[in-house]
């Protein structure tokens, strides 16, 4: 709307300028105001998305339950594989805990760290081991001997179980929609995570491998005989296999 001014009154030229880009500066500010209608805060409807995967530095740890006559077979094959993964993913000292509880399991965990350090050493772990003690919380419950060590691991970005909206709202109709809820996929992300060999591979591809040159020249030379180069699978009924009667 423009100024009025009352009838007889003289106005300058410039202040009716001015009242005038006034009046339309404010009209343009009210055709501007954003709208009013708060929308719901969306999120990524890919589950890897809201649980990227990522590469940190973070502990490894393994306990061991020996037993008054060392380490069995089982604690051997754990020890071993615990030295192989620390090979590929871990750096530093390998970190080796007894518990401190009095009485005669100390006595018996300090014999079970020398084996423990034997079978490192067999392993192939050349780097510093250190040794020490930590306080049991329930003196009642079996303390193991705890190795540890920092390294590369994959794990998700967020830990699951979280649960910013809810399901199905009764006094909206957040969780109505056809979506996946906010903690979907985020127990296979984290096992997934879990269960990769090499966590780099999760960064970079790995470099190609020589190629098999024995298996290249079996099928040139069956080429140059004018044969099939391919391989021949027989395939055998087995004992459960004959049970019907064929």
């Amino acid at each position: 709307m423009l100024p009025t001014f009352p009838p007889g009154q003289l106005v300058s030229r410039s202040v009716a300028g001015c009242l005038l880009v006034a009046t339309m500066a404010a009209s343009l500010a009210g055709c501007a105001t954003p709208d009013r209608l708060a929308t719901a805060t969306a999120y990524p409807e890919d589950f890897r998305a809201r649980y990227p995967i990522v590469l940190t530095e973070s502990p490894t740890a393994l306990d061991i339950f020996p037993s008054a006559r060392g380490l069995d077979k089982s604690n051997v094959q754990r020890i071993r594989s615990f030295a192989a993964d620390y090979l590929v993913n871990g750096q530093g000292p390998i970190v080796i805990q007894m518990p401190n509880n009095g009485g005669g399991g100390y006595s018996i965990g300090r014999s079970a760290v020398d084996q423990i350090r034997q079978q490192l050493h067999a392993s192939g772990v050349k780097g510093y081991v250190q040794v020490g003690t930590y306080l049991p919380n329930d003196p009642v419950q079996a303390s193991p001997i705890r190795l540890s060590y920092v390294g590369l691991n994959a794990r998700t970005a967020r830990p699951c179980g979280e649960w910013p909206r809810d399901l199905a709202s009764g006094s909206s109709m957040e969780g109505w929609e056809n979506k996946a809820y906010w903690n979907f996929g985020c127990a296979t992300q984290s096992n997934f995570a879990k269960q990769v060999a090499d966590p780099r591979d999760l960064a970079a591809p790995r470099g190609e491998t020589p190629g098999d040159v024995s298996m290249r020249t079996r099928a040139i030379g069956r080429v140059r005989m004018g044969d099939d180069p391919s391989v021949k699978w027989q395939v055998r009924n087995s004992s459960i296999g004959s049970a019907g009667g064929n």
